[in-house]
């Protein structure tokens, strides 16, 4: 298999703008709420296809069944793609959310993968805010409290938002992106999220947006406390950080000004490029990637050469 690059899939909420144009070079529409960017999805409809080479128009839920030991070498098989990534632009506060974990979201219906995700900060407009995990001692009966009063935001920790940073939110963590933010983000593919809190304000139609407090109460790990910006670990003699690496994706951020190699490891890996552009070997449309463009490398094509035109930063993501 050739390296694959997939359609983007656009969601439009009322959060979102026009960064994911004027900021990733995506292509889109006249309207000023594009919210996200689903570059590389394998969700019940939500399918990314290939976009060029032998296999264009395929889906990727095609390819896990039929290419599967090829596309996902040792992690072969699973019943579909697990991963999920995107971009999104919040020019407004997102809801404060909490996802299930996999036991959890396995006795939903219709049954689901858990969530736990990580972010990358691209953007942050100057004040921005992320929400990770509750304050210090909060627990299930204090939160209930501030729900019934409205004031859920004074449990929530608060991180000033930079670029750079990268925030790990393990399911049953609540958080929430502020608005003034662009953001990578990689996570389980799942879409079963928990609405906790949204402000207090309404939506399109003028009525509450309907909020999940019974399923989000039973979700969230009242253990874990504040979350902060992930350390970053620096391989030796690589220009490679390593930002998460836990039992669901490894995400590591690369910086190069020389040629390098991606994959052989007998995995599948997702790239995608934050700075600059980068020429992939064996890439079928036969020119570079540039800033906010994602590829897939298939396990079977090995070590796979690629060159930064003259420097880039990009993201590599993979199964653990």
């Amino acid at each position: 298999m050739d390296p694959l690059r997939f359609q983007p899939l656009f969601r439009r909420y009322l959060w979102g703008g026009r960064r994911l144009q004027s900021l990733l070079g995506k292509t889109l529409g006249d309207a000023d709420d594009y919210a996200e960017s689903w570059e590389i999805v394998d969700h019940g409809d939500d399918q990314s296809l290939v976009m060029v080479g032998a296999l264009a128009g395929t889906s990727l839920a095609t390819l896990v069944q039929q290419r599967g030991a090829d596309l996902l070498g040792r992690h072969h098989p699973q019943p579909r793609f697990p991963l999920l990534f995107k971009f999104l632009d919040a020019q407004q506060d997102l809801s404060v959310q909490v996802h299930p974990n996999d036991q959890q979201a396995a006795r939903c219906v219709p049954p689901d993968f858990g969530k736990t995700e990580a972010w990358v900060v691209l953007h942050a407009d100057p004040g921005s805010t992320l929400y990770a995990g509750l304050q210090q001692g909060i627990d299930r009966p204090t939160l209930t409290q501030a729900i019934a009063a409205g004031n859920v935001e004074s449990c929530l920790h608060r991180i000033a938002a930079r670029a750079g940073q990268c925030i790990f939110i393990p399911a049953g963590t609540v958080h929430a992106l502020g608005r003034g933010l662009l953001i990578a983000e990689i996570q389980q593919s799942s879409d079963t999220t928990y609405r906790l809190f949204d402000w207090n304000r309404l939506g399109p139609d003028g009525q509450p947006r309907p909020l999940h407090i019974v399923q989000s109460l039973d979700v969230i790990d009242f253990h874990r406390g504040p979350v902060e910006p992930q350390p970053a670990a620096t391989t030796t003699g690589l220009a490679r950080e390593c930002l998460v690496h836990c039992d669901k994706f490894v995400l590591n951020r690369w910086t190069i000004g020389d040629a390098q190699s991606i994959g052989g490891d007998q995995a599948c890996h997702i790239m995608a490029v934050l700075q600059g552009r980068i020429s992939v070997a064996g890439d079928p449309a036969l020119r570079p990637l540039e800033r906010g463009e994602v590829m897939l490398i298939p396990a079977a094509c090995g070590s796979v050469r690629i060159e930064p035109q003259p420097h880039a930063v990009f993201l590599d993501m993979h199964l653990p």
